[in-house]
């Protein structure tokens, strides 16, 4: 019998300062899941009849504090990335979001124990994962290109 894969989505938020965009990166707490040591925009498992992107908004204001309204839904970019995780294989959907105010509060669930805006560079060390640093990456020259 095949593994059930396990759906997730969530938003790379970003913020413009100048000319140069930041990236919002929750730090997991330690859980059941592991130490709590790695970096991710915020994400989360999709509900039975939830469609991914309202899962996306769910995550991130459940994460971050951040609600859709406080977001814009930046239009052309949706990417989906696989991995394995000890419970199987997972997919994530990730859409981009720019805040509308620079200055908003985040507001950290209990899932997590820090955050920062970062730019590129400092995202992709603070994230480690090779397939984050790509997805990034891909986020940041996007932003670029429709400036």
């Amino acid at each position: 019998m095949a593994e059930k894969v396990l759906r997730a989505a969530g938003l790379i938020v970003y913020r413009l300062m100048g000319s140069k965009a930041e990236y919002l990166l929750l730090q997991h707490a330690p859980s059941k899941y592991g130490p709590g040591l790695h970096w991710t925009p915020p994400k989360g498992h999709v509900d039975p009849g939830e469609e991914e992107l309202s899962t996306a908004f769910r995550e991130t204001e459940e994460e971050a504090g951040l609600n859709q309204s406080q977001l814009e839904l930046i239009d052309g970019f949706r990417e989906t990335v696989q991995y394995d995780v000890n419970r199987g294989p997972k997919t994530v959907v990730y859409w981009l979001a720019r805040v509308k105010d620079p200055n908003v509060t985040v507001k950290l669930s209990n899932e997590h124990q820090a955050y920062a805006w970062l730019d590129i560079d400092a995202a992709v060390s603070k994230s480690g994962f090779e397939i984050m640093t790509a997805l990034l990456r891909k986020a940041d020259k996007f932003i670029k290109e429709q400036s």
